[in-house]
Order: structure tokens, then sequence, then C-alpha cells
């Protein structure tokens, strides 16, 4: 993606006194004259900020701003090694707040709406700005938070919720739910703002038959302010990213070169207005492209395609290496098989041996073909031999937040 005049003018804007303001980049450019930044060629020249970076300043090493600025902070939702905590000063709520009700305009949502949110809230990002950017908007916010599932229906049929903020793996176990209890009529959701964890394109269709919903993928990560940094619209293809407040890069995350658009490499943010934790060249680990050519949907604004995974998302069994993405993809081409899984790793008489697990609505006489069938469309795919066993709808566990779908035993 070419850098535009404007994205180059913030950046130099940035860097001119990221040093001064920021003790972690006056350490991390101590060799860098940043002054020589004067175009696209040469910013891609710095070096890449890393999750590893963030973990070593904690917790407050990242800060840019003097504390009392700090309004606010936030952190990963990550559950093992040294949390990453954010700072946010009062400008970066607002900018934060201002992305997220474009996401909603983007989705077609209004202040007639009524929001009702059910990720978490606390150190976690997703709550709270759903909730921010809902008030923005001007619409009302049902602010439920994860848990306590026939709550969350009751409060969906009372208040008449038009609209869903939810992880998938949530908004399938609701949308389970409301089948199992014939309430499809009884509720008024018409939109549903899912983000947090890749998801597959079965899953997907779940979620709107069940539910009787339009779907709309939300994108971001606590590091680069949280959720709402960009939304996929209307026409449903890609995801529209908010590059006036940010920039974008695609890159080979192995060479750690830029990639031409359409390629898909790993994407790496830039912050142009961030106050409290500005970053410059953050590696995300998230998988996608950008789509070439401008939105059906008339929008300005550049797409990246829907994530396909993460780098750190890798399984290397009996020497290959895998994505859980690969594993939706043969679901998803299997008649009967649904979009729920697991992946099960162990070593057994020396040798790995991984079982995917897989929910099926067909009867038990039909397993063994639909078993034979995924194996071999895997060997196909990956080149490796798997196990394959069918279990019956809502045998795997459902999540009320992102669900855990690789298990693995060997370490």
């Amino acid at each position: 993606m070419k850098m535009n005049a404007e994205q180059l003018e913030q950046i130099k804007d940035l860097l001119s006194t990221i040093k001064e303001k920021s003790p972690f980049y006056k350490q991390k450019y101590a060799d860098i004259d940043v002054s020589k930044i004067v175009d696209q060629a040469s910013f891609e020249t710095l070096p890449f900020t890393e999750k590893a970076d963030l973990r070593n300043a904690y917790p407050l090493g990242i800060m840019a701003v003097p504390e009392s600025e700090v309004v606010r902070i936030h952190s990963s939702s990550g559950t093992t090694g040294t949390p990453v905590i954010i700072p946010y000063t009062k400008r970066d709520v607002e900018d934060w707040a201002a992305m997220f009700e474009r996401c909603y305009r983007m989705a077609g949502i209004n202040k007639n709406d009524r929001v009702q949110i059910t990720p978490g809230y606390g150190l976690w990002t997703a709550g709270i700005g759903f909730q921010a950017g809902v008030e923005k908007l001007g619409a009302m916010a049902i602010p439920m938070g994860p848990g306590n599932t026939e709550k969350q229906l009751q409060m969906m049929q009372d208040l008449k919720s038009t609209v869903l903020c939810s992880t998938s793996s949530y908004a399938l176990l609701l949308g389970e739910e409301v089948t199992k209890q014939g309430l499809k009529d009884k509720i008024c959701l018409r939109k549903g703002v899912i983000g947090s964890e890749r998801w597959g394109s079965n899953m997907r269709r779940r979620i709107i038959d069940q539910l009787g919903i339009e779907i709309f993928d939300i994108y971001g990560l606590t590091e680069i302010y949280g959720p709402g940094i960009g939304i996929s619209c209307g026409n449903g293809y890609g995801m529209h990213v908010w590059d006036d407040y940010l920039y974008f890069e695609i890159i080979d995350p192995v060479t750690l070169k830029v990639l031409p658009d359409g390629e898909v490499g790993e994407l790496v943010i830039t912050t142009f207005r961030k106050e409290g934790a500005p970053l410059i060249r953050y590696r995300t680990h998230d998988l996608t492209r950008f789509i070439p050519g401008r939105c059906p949907c008339g929008s300005r604004f550049n797409r990246i395609d829907i994530i396909t995974g993460r780098t750190d998302d890798m399984m290397k069994v009996k020497g290959v290496n895998m994505f859980p993405a690969q594993f939706e993809e043969v679901l998803a081409n299997t008649d009967g098989a649904s979009s729920e899984y697991q992946i099960k790793i162990e070593h057994v008489d020396g040798k790995d041996q991984l079982t995917l697990f897989f929910e099926t609505e067909k009867p038990e006489s039909e397993y063994a073909a639909m078993e034979h069938d995924i194996v071999t469309a895997f060997k196909q795919k990956v080149n490796c031999t798997i196990i394959a066993k069918a279990v019956p709808m809502q045998t795997l566990p459902r999540s009320m937040k992102k669900t855990a779908r690789v298990v693995d035993l060997r370490f």
C-alpha cells in the first residue's frame, strides 16, 4: 500500500518528537537519525516493535506522556507471560470512541438501535470500547458483559436488542440457545458486530441462520487502541481500516520485507495520533492481505481481508507446518460437518498424533464415511495424515469468550 502525502507528514511529525517523549523509543532508536526518515522507503528501514518489547517495558515503560495525562490503562487479554500494559490519554480515549462510532455507522447502526454488549469489561479493551462507541453514536448501550446466558436472552427479549456485540464463539452459543428454546421469533436482533477471534465461513453461516442477523467483522487489538480500528461493510468483503489514524503494512513474516498489495502476510501497524503509548511498525502477527481496488460500497478507506490466522497459530506436527484455518477449510467443504472442532495433539509411541474432533448432525451410521473423507482431504491439502473423529452436536466445549481450538499435550 503506497503511503500518501498526509500519512507521510503525520509519520514525520510523530518521529520528530518520539525520542523526546518516549524513553522506550529513545533507547530503541538510539543509533537512528529519525530526521532522515523522509519517505516510505526510509520509513521501511525502521526496526519493528514486538510484543516482547512491550512486555520488557512492563508495567509503564512504554508510556510517552507524564503520568498526570494518563486517564486509563488497559491490558492485553493473553493468559501467559508478562502482561502488556497500555496507557491512554484523554485524547486517545476520544479518538478510539470516534473510530468505533465510525465502525457502527459503517455497519448501518444508528442512534435508534439497542446494542447488547457481551464482551468482557475491565482491563480487557473489548466491552468498554464497544460501549464508548455506542455512546458516541447516541444509541442505547446494554452493557451485559460475558456469561449468564439466560439473563442475556431475557434482556435480549425484554429490551428488544437490535444489535449484538460478541465474540464469534459466544454468538454461536447464544444462537444455539435461541434455536433450542424457540426464541427466534421473539428477538429483534438485526445485526451482529463480531470480533476478537478468527472464525471460518461455516461458523459464520450458522450464526447468521440461528440469530437471523447481518454480520460485520470488527478488528482491533489492545496495543493499538482495541477493537474498532476497522470493520467490514455491507458489501461483506474485507474490512475497511481507518488509515487516517493508523498506517498499515503487510510484511513477509520470514523475510520481514513489505509485500505487494494482494499478497498474504503479517499486518504491521503504526499509530499516528496515539499519545499514551505510540507504536511504530508494531507487528500484530495477524495474517491478512490488502484487497486491491476501491470497495463497491464507495468508502474511500482501504480494506484488509478477514484475518486468516496468526503467525504464532502455526502447529508443527510430524514435521509439517499447519494452521487452524486449514482444518476449518476442510470442514467447510465436508457435507454434514459443523463449524465446531477441536484439535488434540499427542506424542504416542514416539510419534506425533493429531486427532481432529468435529461435530455433525448426521447419524452415527455416517460417521465413518465422513471421517474418511476428512482424512483424505486433509492429506491432499497439507500432506499430513491425521485421525478424524465425528461427535454429536454440542459435544465439544462452548465458550463465552474465545474458544480454545488446539490442545497440545506433547509438552
